[in-house]
């Protein structure tokens, strides 16, 4: 699973990885994204490159008519089915993107007491999580909506310790041939056991919506062994 997650991001660095088009802009750094809040993603241009794009994250299928409470959870999409399943198949066909993210959260422990644990990249770069987006409207007022999902998939070795499931994290170098490949569902595999540290974080973290600019949400936790410099924002 993926239900929360960051982005600090900079535009150059950004672009340096996906090759953006478009004028920079700040990108507010936000530290505990919950879903069905806005998020930043990567989708391929009309004109070639790629954009820097709002999105719901929570896809809406543009088929959607009923009132937001009946959808199902869709901020993430598994990996095992993201090709038939009729929430997702249309998107994965032809609207592949790719969230970039500083990040994400994972929890373990019994119910009432869970611990949480924040994972990123050892170099500190963005993690590219493999995703899907649809153009369609706001079910209750019409207006037009943009939305997103994550793509999941079975825990590397490494990761099964914390979590049986994890977001389909990208090289870099296969996030053009994700978008506009024609053949994705090669690149639907865990990463490499070397491409993620963890360390506990505060469970402030556990409230969503509370402390989103907050960048002590990712600093270890008192118990934790801190992690390296180059992996702090």
């Amino acid at each position: 699973m993926c239900g929360r997650f960051t982005q600090h991001l900079s535009w150059s660095e950004i672009h340096r990885l996906a090759g953006l088009i478009g004028r920079p802009r700040n990108l507010p750094p936000r530290f505990n994204i919950a879903p069905t809040t806005s998020v930043e993603v990567i989708r391929p241009a009309a004109e070639g490159g790629a954009e820097l794009v709002p999105m719901r994250w929570g896809l809406v299928p543009s088929w959607w008519k009923k009132p937001f409470k009946e959808l199902p959870a869709t901020f993430n999409a598994r990996a095992e089915t993201v090709a038939e399943k009729p929430m997702f198949r249309s998107a994965f066909k032809s609207r592949r993107c790719v969230i970039p993210a500083s990040g994400f959260y994972e929890w373990t422990g019994a119910p009432g007491s869970k611990t949480p644990h924040y994972f990123t990249a050892p170099s500190g770069e963005p993690l590219a999580f493999a995703a899907l987006w649809e153009p369609g409207t706001h079910p209750e007022t019409g207006e037009p909506l943009v939305s997103t999902t994550i793509v999941v998939g079975p825990a590397n070795g490494w990761m099964a310790c914390f979590h049986d499931r994890m977001p389909v994290i990208l090289g870099w170098r296969d996030a053009e041939a994700w978008m506009r490949g024609e053949d994705p569902s090669a690149l639907l595999k865990p990463p490499p056991e070397d491409a993620l540290r963890e360390w506990v974080v505060s469970t402030r973290v556990n409230r969503a919506g509370s402390g989103d600019d907050d960048p002590d949400l990712i600093s270890p936790a008192a118990a934790s062994p801190a992690p390296p410099a180059e992996a702090l924002p």
